[in-house]
């Protein structure tokens, strides 16, 4: 049997070794200051409510106006990823929303909020794509599913401190929002250690022509699984057809993607950010609306555990469509419920299902393009997404208005629904290797 030599080969045939773990952490750390930032909003939100006598519309500004930046951010983000480098981009968004959180914490207006949550976003959007191309180019084939959906475990983990955050802090003084918003700098800091200590992509090395740094990065994979280095890596075969991702041969699945995560985020962003300040609207009082959303957030892990083991033994479409029909249910569950044994209860199979189907999306996502679109694909279908992301905080005062919370989440169930036919589009991409 003749020795891997193709990039994709050598890096399939690899065992799940430390670079990989210190790869997965490195971007996990990340992953999880961004999901600190985003949660901790429906938090601030709770305590401006009160702090500068802000109505529902002024609250869903401050909510939307940082998926605004998002949008933008995983657009052009991604296009930067193809251009400059996957490692390169982390690095630089870590950097841009790190300060500009830091910043938001000195807010002395409304105006002024807004705007650096708008500059947050631009680093939030620009971040999640490119991570989980960087980690998904990497990982072995016969795991890559696993260790994507692992990868975005770690938001779970950036969510339940933010409610952790949002419990304890935020209440505790006037200032208290401030300080929590203030914690959000950590990711200017770790942007030096992205720079400095993750590897750029083989595959976008490769495709930039740069095989000796490619070479050096593989041998530094197989060193730490004991295998012995076979040469200069060969390209893999280009795929056939064009490169955009439009292309008659990618079109039906940028569709797909595109439908999924438009409906995805609308109904995730629209229920995990507004539900704390529902809660309030039902009549419950601010720390018990507090402690009742970090239990929801805390069903977010084992979603998360399960969708794993799923995407590697049912396959990626299945277990997304199997979490999106879950969600559409537990939403209806929400939309029904009357006491607050019912209302944890929706709360956290929503949170459950919701996050599972995340870690299926993110896994098969960056799958279904080729090296020279990768970061495009990727990005533009979350920037696509994010557009529902300021469309969700924004509608949530509407639909309040014609029904109550019932109608909330009835809207947010169709939308699961509607995710869940979408993901249909896709293809299988269990067990394929990356070009």
């Amino acid at each position: 049997m003749s020795a891997p030599t193709t990039v994709s080969q050598r890096l399939d045939a690899l065992p799940f070794t430390r670079r990989h773990r210190r790869l997965l952490v490195g971007s996990g750390v990340g992953w999880a200051l961004d999901a600190f930032d985003v949660g901790l909003v429906a938090y601030v939100l709770v305590a401006l409510r009160a702090q500068w006598d802000l109505d529902a519309s002024q609250l869903s500004w401050i909510a939307s106006i940082g998926f605004a930046g998002m949008a933008l951010g995983a657009t052009f983000g991604g296009l930067l990823a193809d251009r400059i480098g996957r490692r390169q981009v982390f690095a630089l968004t870590l950097l841009v929303y790190g300060i500009a959180t830091g910043a938001a914490a000195l807010s002395w207006s409304l105006g002024a909020l807004l705007v650096f949550r708008f500059l947050v976003g631009l680093g939030l959007g620009a971040e999640l794509p490119v991570a989980s191309t960087l980690v998904s180019e990497f990982a072995p084939r016969r795991i890559r599913g696993r260790v994507v959906v692992a990868l975005e475990a770690f938001w779970a983990l950036g969510w339940t401190l933010a409610a952790l955050v949002g419990y304890l802090l935020v209440p505790a003084s006037e200032d208290g929002w401030r300080w929590a918003l203030a914690l959000g700098a950590l990711p200017a800091v770790y942007a030096v250690v992205v720079r400095r200590g993750l590897p750029e992509s083989v595959r976008f090395l490769l495709s930039k022509g740069r095989t000796a740094e490619a070479t050096a990065v593989v041998e530094e994979f197989e060193a730490a699984a004991g295998v012995r280095p076979v040469g200069d890596l060969v390209p893999d075969p280009r795929p056939v057809g064009g490169q955009g991702i439009w292309h008659p041969t990618l079109r039906r699945r940028t569709l797909g993607l595109w439908l999924v995560w438009f409906f995805v985020n609308f109904s995730y962003y629209g229920a995990f950010t507004w539900i704390p300040s529902l809660l309030v609207e039902d009549g419950f009082t601010v720390i018990r609306s507090l402690q009742f959303t970090l239990i929801i957030t805390l069903a977010q892990l084992p979603g998360y555990a399960v969708a794993a083991v799923l995407v590697e033994t049912w396959g990626r479409r299945r277990t997304l469509a199997l979490f999106l029909v879950g969600s559409a249910l537990s939403a209806l569950g929400y939309a029904a419920a009357g006491s607050t044994t019912t209302i944890l209860a929706a709360g956290m199979a929503l949170s459950f299902f919701n996050l599972g189907a995340w870690g299926a999306l993110y896994a098969v996502t960056p799958e279904v393009y080729p090296t020279a679109v990768r970061g495009r694909g990727t990005g533009s279908a979350a920037g696509f997404g994010r557009i529902a992301s300021i469309l969700a905080p924004l509608s949530v005062p509407v639909l309040l208005g014609t029904g109550g919370s019932a109608v909330v989440f009835v809207v947010f169930a169709l939308a699961f629904a509607i995710a869940a036919s979408a993901s249909f589009l896709l293809p299988e991409t269990r067990g394929t290797a990356l070009d």
